[in-house]
């Protein structure tokens, strides 16, 4: 389930209602009173809970899932383990997304109130003028809040961080000496979108962002919260002005990530990577321990541990440049012959 601090439960819901609400149709058989605590994905789904099917090369694990119900298409629909409510669907996503929106919400703080009552602030913290801190929020001795910044409900904050000027930190976990600059935006919303009945609709996010001790997160950076997973920085690891984090990526320990970088959903990164400026990777890759990563380099493909790749399509350096000379002479002999 999502985290409490994070999200309330609006639940339970019957699965008949479910159906209403997304226009699904409950499979023949079904029992429509059947009651749902939650969403889940495919992977967590325990009894209570309802999750989804989208990718029809998963079929076979509908056999063993333990959620209460699924949102499947009717051509999946006999692969539903009995005992799990079939909810028949064109769009599984759609349906889950919708389920998700009528079984969970953020949490949010009383909007007239800068610091709240209900957060837990221990001794020598400064709270610099207009910042704004929100219910069941923890910020641990020795942190200083920036002014302007925004702390929201249920965020825990350890001892000896650093939260910038009017940076926003949501739905997250942070270490101890973290250190978050101006204007950064940590756990908004990922981006996820899918098509339902009336066009694209988002998937709502309901994950969290966890910062463990002595990360660096520099002005403008945006890391977003999972999905459903967590998005994770490792200790130490430090991340320069204006990167992008995507939902449920997993950086590793004492990593360095300079200025402009992307790197996209779900995406794993070892211990001690580099990444140059502007590099962007594409989305559930696996960036092995220790590989280097070239500034401007476009990573379409998984990198092997210890490698550093630059180019784009980013591959091996030594071919890049060999590629690169051999562009150089071509281009050269083609301009002496042109003017000869």
């Amino acid at each position: 389930m999502p985290d409490p601090r994070f999200f309330e439960d609006l639940g339970p819901l019957r699965v008949s209602r479910l159906a209403e609400l997304t226009g699904a149709e409950l499979a023949p058989g079904a029992d429509p009173s059947v009651e749902i605590k939650g969403v889940a994905v495919l992977g967590r789904a325990q009894a209570g809970s309802v999750t989804f099917l989208s990718d029809h090369r998963r079929a076979a694990e509908l056999a063993d899932i333990q959620a209460s119900a699924c949102f499947v298409h009717p051509r999946q629909a006999q692969a539903v383990r009995k005992g799990c409510v079939a909810l028949l669907i064109a769009s599984p996503q759609a349906g889950y997304a919708l389920a998700s929106l009528a079984l969970h919400r953020p949490r949010r703080s009383a909007a007239d109130v800068m610091v709240s009552a209900k957060a837990e602030i221990e001794p020598d913290v400064r709270i610099e003028p207009g910042a704004v801190i929100g219910d069941g929020a923890q910020i641990g001795a020795g942190s200083v809040i920036g002014a302007g910044a925004v702390i929201g409900p249920g965020v825990a904050i350890g001892r000896q961080c650093e939260i910038g000027a009017r940076a926003t930190v949501n739905f997250a976990l942070l270490g101890d000496r973290v250190k978050v600059f101006a204007g950064a935006m940590i756990g908004e919303a990922g981006f996820g979108a899918t098509v339902g009945a009336g066009g694209l609709m988002d998937i709502p996010q309901l994950g969290r962002v966890i910062l463990q001790d002595g990360v660096t997160v520099g002005a403008g950076v945006c890391i977003d919260r999972g999905a459903y997973e967590d998005t994770v920085i490792g200790e130490n690891t430090k991340i320069d002005n204006m990167v992008q984090i995507a939902h449920n990526v997993r950086i590793g320990r004492n990593c360095a990530i300079a200025a402009q970088t992307g790197i996209s959903g779900s995406v794993v990164v070892g211990d001690g990577v580099q990444f140059g400026g502007r590099a962007g990777v594409a989305d559930h890759l696996i960036i092995g321990e220790g590989a280097r990563v070239a500034a401007a380099a476009g990573v379409m493909k998984d990198i092997p541990a210890g490698e550093t790749w630059g180019g784009f399509p980013a591959r091996p350096i030594k071919k890049w440049m060999r590629e690169v000379a051999w562009l150089s002479r071509m281009a050269t002999r083609r301009g002496d012959g042109a003017g000869a």
